[in-house]
């Protein structure tokens, strides 16, 4: 009897042993491994740098040369940077400037970095109800809310987002509330088809446009302003604010994405597919 009871405890201890060696990871984050030991790492970052395709790319070339596994979680700058105010990220990718400057200036964030910029762009139905075509993105934003032309926003404080607000406000044009003017609420991949099915304008980076335009009806209609520049940066979770955060791994993707390998892989992204850069790399350089 006293050999079975040995026998199960043996085996119940092997089951747990089991299941702390799956979780891995979380548990050790939980426990307050160090950092070093964690090899897992949270990428808050925007749905634009997955939607275009550009992280298919990088990331994998990352986890190959450093060891390790990227958890990334897409969603709109706004909730990327929410997630670095809590600790939740080890490091973050967005395009909001001024946003991002707030969580410098506290601390929050460190090593914050310059990596590339590309562009925003006005997109609508090619037979363009507003007669958009040609014109500045604030004469623009006034032409769709006079003929009240359906307009579809994000309305999710991405940096494409807060983009759209900074031009209604200098096109002086409250939108909010009106008929024509509907939020998707989601990230830009859904946030063009939506427009594209509804035969509707939107502001979008033009990467994920051309990642996207073979399944949409939409034209690019207005571009090329200064005030549409889209600019991104890296930095890491502040790991002395947060003492969970893995300090190594968010210090090894900001040198990897500033890496002169990394910024020419950014640069070739897109031109074999699109005959174009969507991104254009910007390590070192000031902006």
């Amino acid at each position: 009897m006293r050999m079975v009871k040995d026998w199960r405890k043996w085996i119940g201890l092997g089951v747990a042993v089991g299941v702390v060696l799956a979780a891995g990871p979380a548990i050790c984050r939980a426990a307050g491994v160090p950092e070093s030991k964690v090899k897992d790492l949270i990428l808050s970052t925007t749905t634009s740098t997955v939607d275009s395709g550009l992280l298919d790319v990088l990331i994998p070339e990352f986890e190959k040369k450093t060891g390790f596994r990227v958890k990334t979680i897409a969603v709109g700058t706004g909730q990327a940077l929410a997630m670095g105010e809590k600790g939740e990220a080890d490091v973050l990718l967005t395009h909001a400037q001024s946003a991002e400057k707030k969580l410098v200036d506290a601390g929050v964030v460190t090593n914050y970095q310059l990596v590339m910029h590309n562009d925003f762009i006005v997109v609508g139905p090619a037979q363009d109800p507003a007669g958009i075509k040609g014109k500045p993105s604030t004469d623009a934003f006034k032409a769709i809310a006079a003929r009240e032309s359906t307009f579809i926003s994000r309305g999710d404080d991405s940096g494409t987002h807060k983009k759209e607000l900074s031009i209604w406000s200098a096109a002086e044009v409250k939108p909010a509330g009106a008929k024509w003017y509907q939020e998707s609420g989601q990230g830009m991949g859904a946030t063009l088809l939506m427009a594209s099915e509804k035969q509707g304008y939107t502001l979008t980076d033009r990467a994920t446009y051309l990642a996207q335009k073979k399944n949409l009806k939409l034209d690019i209609l207005s571009e090329g302003d200064k005030s549409l520049l889209n600019i991104y940066h890296v930095m890491q979770v502040n790991p002395e604010k947060f003492d969970k955060v893995n300090a190594e791994g968010g210090k090894a993707f900001v040198e990897f994405m500033v890496a002169p390998e990394t910024q020419k892989m950014i640069g070739e992204f897109g031109k074999e597919k699109f005959g174009q850069s969507l991104f254009f790399p910007d390590a070192g350089k000031k902006m």
